[in-house]
C-alpha cells in the first residue's frame, strides 16, 4: 500500500475538508481495513471495518442526524473508545459538530463532568453504542438530556446511506469541540476545525517522517486528543489501518497492549509516560520472551511530562523483544494546538543534562559535573509553528538559555474556546511586550535549545519554596525511584500557611503498593520526608499515603494536583496513613481508614 510521496502526510493539507480525507480511501481502496477492533489480542477474535463499510455507516448516521438536527448542531458522543469513530465521522458527514466525552461512569464527579460538557455545548442529540445504550438512557433521563434523541450507531439506524448529500463545509468549518482534560481548571471546549485536523495530521506525519502505509494502533481513548488526533485520524487520513483496544484492557493487563502491537504489525502507538513505567513494572521476563517488538518504530510518549529514566528503562527492559531504543519518541502537544506541536523521527533519545540549581532560577545551563543535574528529554522540532519563550509576567520574549512560558503560532492553533471570549482572548490572543500578536499561551514552561523544544513543567503547578522554583513532577519521580513501596501515581503540591506570612508548605500524597502493612507505611512516610529534605532542601509538612486509585487523574491520565489539594484542604480525603507536622494539623484535616487521628511529628 502506498500513498503519493514518501510520507503519509503528503497531500493531506491540500484537501478541502476532513470528510474528503476519509472518503478518498473509500473510493481508492474500499476493501482495505480501516479499523480493527480487538477485545483480547491473545485471542483470534477481532472485528474489522473496511473503508467502504466505514463510509457507508458514517453516511447512514449522517442522514439520521440531518433528519433531526440543523447543520452545525453539537452532538454528544458517549462510546467505549473502539466504537467511537463511526459516530464521529457521522457528525462530520452531517455537517455537525462532534462533542466527544467519556461515558458517565459510576462516580458523581465523572457524571458532573459529562453533564457540564453537554450543557456547555448545548448538544442536540446523543450518539452511543448498543452495549451502553441502557446506561446512557438512564443517565440522560436523570438530567437535562432527557428530551434528546439517542442513537446506538452499531444497531439499526433505519436510514438509507445512499440518500446522503455532502454538507457545505470547508477548512474553516467547526468539526469538534475537544474539551480539555481539566487538570488545572474547568474543562473548556476547544474549537477544532476541519482545517486544523488536516494541517495537524499532515504536520505530525511529515515532521516525524512517518512512512506511508505504517499501521497505527493503541488504547488511548478517543475522547482525549491523543486517542483521536494522534492515533486514529492520522491512520484514516493517510489511508492506513488503525487497530484499537479498550483502555481498561491495558490497565488490567498491560501485556495486552504490547501483544497487540506485535500481532497486528503496528508501527505507531502512543501512550502517556505512566504507561511505559506500568509495562516495566507489570510484564515478566517470561512474557517478554514471547514478544517481537522490532516493528514498533514510533513508541510515542506524550500527554504528560516525559521522563528520561522512563524511556531508558523501557528500552532496556524490552530490548530482548527486539524493541529499539531509537523508537522512543517524546512529543509535545496540547488540545489548543489540535494536538501535535513537536517531535522527531526515530533516532537516539535526545537528552540535555542541565544544572538543577540554575534551572530553579529559570536558566537552562549545561551541568558541569554529575552532581545536581536534571536530565530533560528533547521534544524535537516544531517546524510548523512560530515558537517564542516568554516571561509569563512581563510578556517579554526571553533570550536563548532562559526558561519561560512556551508561546505558539501556526495553522494548527485553534480559534479559541466555545462561547468563552474572555478565555479565548487571554489564552489564544496573546501579544508579546513588543507587540507581536496572535500567540497561544500554552501554560507550559520550557525553552528552545539547539533548535529543539524542552519542557520543564506547568506554570500553575510550579512550587515556590524558600525562593526556589520546584516542579512537582521532579519530587514525585525522585520519590518513586527511591522508595519501592510507592505505586506509580502521586501528587505533590503546596498549601499556603494560614497567616500567609511564610513560605508555602509542601504536601506529598502518594499511592502505595501494600496498604495493609501499617508499620511499613509509618516507616515509608518517615523515609519520604527524609528524601524530600535531603534531595530538595525543603521540609514536607505532611505525607499522605493512599490505596491504588486514590490519586485523582483526568480522563487522559494526568495528575489532578489542584483537585487533590482541594480534597486535602476540605477534609474530603481518607488515607491509609497520614504523617503531619503538629504545627499544621488543622491545615491538613485528613483521616485514616482506621479512624485514627493523623500521626503528628
Amino acid at each position: 500500500m502506498t500513498v503519493d510521496g514518501e510520507s503519509g502526510g503528503t497531500g493531506i493539507r491540500e484537501l478541502p475538508d476532513a470528510i474528503e480525507a476519509v472518503r478518498r480511501w473509500a473510493a481508492r481502496r474500499p476493501s482495505s481495513d480501516a479499523l480493527i477492533w480487538v477485545e483480547d489480542p491473545g485471542e483470534r477474535r477481532d472485528e474489522r471495518l473496511s473503508y467502504a463499510e466505514l463510509d457507508e455507516q458514517a453516511r447512514a448516521v449522517a442522514v439520521w442526524l440531518r433528519e433531526r438536527c440543523p447543520v452545525g448542531s453539537r452532538v454528544l458522543l458517549l462510546y467505549s473508545p473502539v466504537r467511537f469513530i463511526v459516530g464521529f465521522l457521522g457528525c462530520l458527514y452531517a455537517g455537525m459538530v462532534a462533542v466527544p466525552a467519556p461515558l458517565p461512569g459510576r462516580y458523581r464527579h465523572e457524571q458532573r463532568r459529562v453533564r457540564g460538557i453537554a450543557a456547555d455545548a448545548e448538544v442536540a442529540a446523543v450518539l452511543t453504542e448498543t452495549a451502553h445504550l441502557a446506561t446512557v438512557r438512564e443517565f440522560a433521563a436523570a438530567g437535562p438530556l432527557a428530551e434528546l434523541e439517542i442513537l446506538a450507531t452499531d444497531g439499526e439506524v433505519g436510514t438509507d446511506p445512499g440518500s446522503w448529500q455532502p454538507p457545505s463545509v470547508h477548512a474553516g468549518t467547526l468539526a469538534l469541540l475537544q474539551y480539555t482534560s481539566g487538570s488545572t481548571g474547568d474543562p473548556k471546549g476547544v474549537m477544532v476545525t476541519h482545517g486544523n485536523l488536516l494541517h495537524n495530521t499532515a504536520t505530525l506525519l511529515e515532521t516525524l517522517r512517518v512512512p506511508a502505509g505504517l499501521r497505527f494502533g493503541g488504547w488511548a481513548p478517543h475522547y482525549h486528543d491523543m486517542g483521536l488526533m494522534a492515533q486514529t485520524l492520522p491512520a484514516l487520513f493517510a489511508g492506513s489501518t488503525c487497530v484499537l483496544m479498550e483502555p481498561v484492557s491495558f490497565l488490567k493487563r498491560p501485556l495486552a497492549w504490547l501483544t497487540m502491537i506485535d500481532k497486528y504489525d503496528i508501527g505507531w502507538s502512543p501512550a502517556p509516560n505512566f504507561a511505559y513505567d506500568y509495562c516495566v513494572e507489570r510484564i515478566s521476563d517470561e512474557q517478554i520472551a514471547g514478544l517481537d517488538l522490532s516493528r514498533w518504530k514510533y513508541a510515542v510518549n506524550g500527554s504528560e511530562p516525559v521522563r528520561v529514566a522512563t524511556m531508558r528503562g523501557f528500552a532496556r527492559r524490552f530490548a530482548p523483544a527486539g524493541f529499539s531504543a531509537d523508537a522512543c519518541c517524546p512529543c509535545y502537544g496540547l488540545a489548543e494546538a489540535t494536538v501535535f506541536v513537536s517531535g522527531a523521527p526515530p533516532r537516539p533519545l535526545g537528552v540535555a543534562r542541565v544544572d538543577a540549581a540554575q534551572l530553579a532560577g529559570h536558566r537552562f545551563r549545561p551541568a558541569s559535573g554529575d552532581a545536581g543535574i536534571r536530565e530533560l528529554p528533547s521534544n524535537g522540532t516544531a517546524p510548523e509553528y512560530d515558537v517564542r519563550i516568554v516571561d509569563p509576567a512581563t510578556r517579554a520574549v526571553l533570550e536563548p538559555g532562559r526558561v519561560g512560558e512556551i508561546w505558539l503560532r501556526g495553522p494548527s492553533v485553534t480559534s479559541g474556546y466555545w462561547r468563552r471570549p474572555e478565555a479565548t482572548a487571554q489564552v489564544l490572543g496573546a501579544v508579546t511586550a513588543d507587540g507581536d500578536a496572535g500567540y497561544l499561551r500554552t501554560g507550559d514552561l520550557g525553552t528552545v535549545h539547539d533548535g529543539e523544544l524542552y519542557v520543564t513543567g506547568r506554570i500553575k503547578e510550579m512550587m515556590i519554596i524558600h525562593g526556589r522554583n520546584l516542579y512537582p513532577q521532579d519530587v514525585e519521580h525522585e520519590l518513586r525511584g527511591r522508595h519501592p513501596g510507592l505505586g506509580n501515581v502521586g501528587a505533590v503540591f503546596t498549601l499556603a500557611e494560614p497567616d500567609s506570612s511564610g513560605d508555602d508548605l509542601l504536601v506529598v500524597v502518594h499511592e502505595v503498593t501494600d496498604p495493609r502493612d501499617r508499620p511499613g507505611l509509618a516507616r515509608l512516610a518517615g523515609e519520604i520526608r527524609h528524601t524530600v529534605a535531603r534531595e530538595f532542601g525543603v521540609g514536607a509538612c505532611a505525607v499522605i499515603l493512599l490505596r491504588r486509585g486514590g490519586v485523582r487523574r483526568t480522563t487522559s491520565g494526568k495528575i489532578e494536583r489542584t483537585a487533590m489539594r482541594e480534597l486535602v484542604r476540605n477534609g474530603e480525603l481518607t488515607a491509609e496513613h497520614v504523617e503531619v507536622d503538629a504545627r499544621w494539623r488543622d491545615l491538613v484535616p485528613v483521616q485514616t481508614t482506621a479512624a485514627r487521628r493523623p500521626e503528628l511529628v
